[in-house]
């Protein structure tokens, strides 16, 4: 198999409480390097990173400190600073198969032969150029998950560098670029599994998460104390949460031992509004048939 880069990014991992740690840990048994975009921090992300790479990177890591242009008006519009910091980290890679986790996302142990296997396939295929992963979106909680057309149900983390792919917007996926032109990847599906943790912090944290992304989307705010989200940022029990019966990843266990709160889905207010009423018909023809309709999808499977 041909060898394999890995590359991720953070930004005040610490202070907003992201998982950073567990997701490199995850990702790094399966490449043969990882490169670190980390943005200059108000916290200690950095010394933690590099700590990382000296005591745990097996010689694999490479970290580099980048400046984002928050003062930059113009980048701080549908979170072009985080495709654009993505494609720092993804041009450090020195092998052409790429494999990306953002600082919230996690793999699970027991997914590494279906991701090697699938690494095989892709490799093995000139057509292929991207791998896409099943998600699964926890919220609130650790045993609360999300499954609802309201979350992206997959997405690629795995690209061929020499196909052209490119992160856009903000990070969510990427495109090839080809004479000016952004299309979409080929790629091939994997039942290996994303495990998305973002939407599950301490409430303050969580707070002032929403309120530093929300101005990578809509530039800053003059009040710190009400994202332009509004309240997105208060836990609530709404239409696709249920409580999760599986494991999670062995590097997330003690964290998850150290969850300092508690969020209560089953004695949570439930709330309702119309348009909810779509997702509850749209998500039942889904669990019926597998099939999502209007989904939109940044690949085409082959």
């Amino acid at each position: 198999m041909e060898k394999i880069s890995g590359f991720s990014l953070v930004r005040n991992g610490v202070q907003f409480e992201y998982p950073f740690l567990e997701s490199w840990r995850s990702l790094l048994p399966l490449v043969d390097e990882l490169v670190l975009n980390i943005g200059k921090s108000d916290d200690s992300s950095l010394a933690v990173a590099q700590k990382f790479a000296r005591e745990e990177g097996q010689g694999k890591v490479k970290t580099i400190e980048t400046i984002w242009p928050l003062n930059d008006p113009e980048k701080k519009k549908s979170g072009l600073i985080l495709s654009e910091q993505t494609n720092i980290a993804l041009d450090g890679c020195s092998n052409d198969w790429c494999f990306y986790i953002q600082a919230d996302e996690v793999l699970h142990e027991e997914d590494y032969p279906v991701i090697r296997e699938s690494l095989k396939h892709a490799q093995a295929n000139r057509e292929i150029e991207a791998i896409v992963f099943q998600y699964q979106h926890f919220y609130g909680s650790y045993n609360v998950i999300q499954q609802t057309r309201s979350s992206y149900r997959r997405e690629m983390r795995i690209v061929k560098k020499s196909s052209g792919a490119r992160s856009i917007g903000d990070a969510q996926s990427f495109r090839k670029l080809n004479l000016g032109q952004a299309t979409k990847l080929n790629a091939i599906l994997t039942a290996a599994r994303i495990f998305h943790y973002g939407w599950v912090k301490t409430p303050d944290a969580m707070k002032e998460k929403t309120v530093f992304m929300d101005q990578l989307y809509h530039g800053t705010q003059e009040s710190q104390e009400i994202p332009y989200s509004g309240d997105n940022f208060r836990y609530k029990r709404f239409w696709g949460l249920s409580e999760y019966q599986g494991t999670h990843p062995k590097v997330m266990l003690e964290r998850i031992e150290k969850q300092g709160w508690k969020w209560d889905l089953r004695h949570s207010p439930f709330t309702f509004t119309l348009p909810d009423l779509k997702k509850v018909i749209l998500d039942g023809y889904e669990k019926i048939t597998g099939h999502r309709p209007f989904e939109f999808k940044n690949y085409k499977v082959k």
